[in-house]
């Protein structure tokens, strides 16, 4: 049987007559923009993320951005983070003019490894960004501890994390400020871009506001050079159906990777499945396995000639990224982020994959770590 690594109509389909109901409210009021629902749901995810506050924005991407920029990082500054995760997180801080530093990984988790982290830090080191990778957290009490000892701001990539915990507390307000997205392959996917911004800091919280909204307030009057990058209100609207869905999601999302590692626990010489570290509590936006001996592409190739979707998800280590190339990073410089992209595979986990569809995923991986042993053998 065919399985798709992602199908998110079979997700929106069910809630359609409900967010269709939702955002009819948003078309009869005309409130476009910072309408009843932005405020509902920067209020839902606020207490999601056991945050004081909560603040919309355009996209995963400008959370990022803009929690930078609140926090006056600029030209001379440097951020720590990690060279293994999505362009967002470093493209930003280079956007600002900042200098992104990439530290190293850790094998078993694929989240930053703190050891490197403090090893990279300069007089010019502004704030630490950790990513919350493929749904887990990173290792926010070393992190913690090095940016308190240091004098600097942890910034938490939760791009892929929302509901996902850290000793017992909800990501995204751990750091002086969390960064989420709502794409519509994340783990609370949208009808298009969104994003959302968490912080304890009442301060902090109102300025990412206002820079949110071209740097002005009240309207036409600028005290900061802002952008425009408002969360639209239809998006709030159909994501406040889908929040109340979040715990539910992240559930089958746990049962489909608990499946995952009983199947695949004896494949250990061609396969070795993701590790969750004690105290973290996953929600799996990706469930990313290793495939050793150089074989990862020739496992894609096979899944994909049986119709079973899979994702390499990174490829190309940021660090060695064309246009990073002035950084002067090269080949070696970040061994676990490099080995990494060389070996992982993303396998289907989103929470409606049917039964039947994961068999056939375990079917085809068992089948190919088979022959791959008996070839071995031979």
């Amino acid at each position: 049987m065919p399985a798709p690594l992602l199908d998110i109509n079979r997700q929106n389909a069910p809630l359609r007559d409900e967010i269709l109901a939702a955002i009819t409210e948003v078309v009869d009021t005309g409130a476009f923009l910072k309408g009843p629902a932005c405020g509902r749901l920067e209020k839902a995810v606020a207490e999601c993320c056991d945050a004081e506050h909560a603040v919309g924005c355009a996209s995963g991407s400008d959370a990022i951005l803009v929690a930078l920029m609140a926090l006056g990082v600029g030209p001379g500054d440097e951020v720590i983070l990690p060279s293994f995760t999505f362009f967002a997180t470093a493209g930003c801080v280079s956007r600002l003019g900042a200098t992104p530093v990439f530290a190293d990984i850790l094998p078993d988790t694929f989240n930053i490894d703190p050891a490197d982290v403090e090893r990279r830090i300069t007089p010019a080191t502004k704030a630490i960004m950790p990513v919350h990778l493929f749904g887990q957290s990173a290792d926010m009490t070393a992190l913690a501890a090095i940016a308190t000892e240091h004098g600097l701001d942890l910034v938490e990539d939760a791009a892929q994390a929302i509901g996902a915990a850290y000793q017992g507390r909800p990501v995204g307000a751990i750091g002086r400020v969390g960064c989420i997205s709502f794409y519509p392959t994340k783990n609370l996917g949208g009808m298009g871009d969104g994003g959302m911004i968490t912080t304890d800091d009442g301060e902090l919280a109102e300025r990412m506001r206002v820079l949110c909204d071209h740097g002005q307030a009240p309207r036409y009057h600028h005290h900061l050079v802002g952008l425009n990058s408002r969360l639209d209100t239809i998006q709030a609207a159909a994501l406040g159906v889908k929040l109340e869905r979040l715990g539910d999601y992240a559930s089958a999302r746990s049962r489909h990777a608990a499946r995952y590692a009983e199947a695949f626990a004896g494949l250990g010489d061609t396969i070795t499945t993701p590790v969750v570290a004690e105290g973290c509590d996953s929600v799996w936006n990706q469930y990313t396995v290793r495939v050793h001996g150089g074989r990862r592409d020739e496992l894609q190739k096979e899944l994909a000639s049986k119709q079973i979707g899979s994702a390499i998800y990174y490829p190309i280590p940021l660090h060695l990224q064309a246009c990073f190339a002035e950084l002067g990073y090269k080949p070696g410089d970040l061994p676990e982020s490099e080995r990494a992209a060389e070996e992982v595979l993303s396998l289907p986990v989103f929470p409606e994959l049917a039964a039947e569809e994961q068999a056939s995923v375990i079917d085809a991986v068992q089948e190919f770590a088979a022959t791959k042993d008996a070839a071995r053998a031979a």
